[in-house]
């Protein structure tokens, strides 16, 4: 039988590890080796901030609020229907691709872009204050209080892992080819999931 320390920290990891917009995101700067620190530390405070709220309650307020929900749908699939475009330019424009002799981003645009992936993205909001909070309401107290702080640790484990592992792939960048396919399938995943956001509506409709 898992502690509700542990509980929370498998339930983190499998919401988490999975091929989205964030972790995209996260990988391409940890390729180019640029902001990765304070990166990994914003999505992982976001998602410790937002866990905090779901074992608080906050989720069950939000599910009451549709209107709330439609327009973070909206605006989250503009980014990354924007994003993917970006991706697609940069795959197919081969110039300064290589890990080496990368100019370095603006700070400034990398955690504009970053907290946009994290707080424009509905699902952040479905897996953290949704799913990780109401699965919070079989635990009481101090087990409760583990529990979130498991989920909150498997983001730090995750994002800093990511972030500072993606180095270890460098070899293989080494070619433009590479940075190409990375770009085109960080494309698709953009698309996919903006798309995927858009589908309610039609259904609705």
């Amino acid at each position: 039988m898992t502690t509700p320390f542990l509980t929370g920290f498998l339930l983190g990891a499998s919401l988490i590890i999975a091929i989205g917009a964030q972790n995209a995101f996260i990988l391409r700067q940890g390729l180019l080796r640029q902001h990765v620190f304070i990166l990994c530390l914003i999505c992982a405070l976001s998602d410790a901030l937002l866990i905090a709220a779901g074992v608080a309650g906050l989720g069950s307020i939000i599910e009451q609020s549709p209107t709330l929900l439609t327009v973070i749908r909206l605006g989250g699939a503009a980014f990354l229907f924007w994003y993917a475009s970006v991706a697609l330019r940069r795959a197919f424009n081969p110039e300064a691709m290589e890990v080496e002799g990368q100019a370095e981003g603006s700070l400034k645009k990398a955690i504009a872009t970053c907290l946009a992936f994290t707080f424009l993205n509905p699902h952040v909001y479905l897996d953290t204050v949704l799913l990780v909070g109401s699965l919070s309401a079989q635990f009481e107290g101090d087990t409760r209080m583990a529990y979130g702080v498991g989920a909150m640790l498997a983001s730090f484990v995750w994002f800093f892992g990511l972030g500072y592992g993606a180095r270890l792939l460098a070899p293989v960048f080494q070619k433009q080819r590479s940075w190409q396919i990375l770009d085109l399938l960080i494309a698709a995943v953009m698309t996919l999931i903006g798309i995927s956001l858009l589908v309610p509506f039609f259904l609705d409709g």
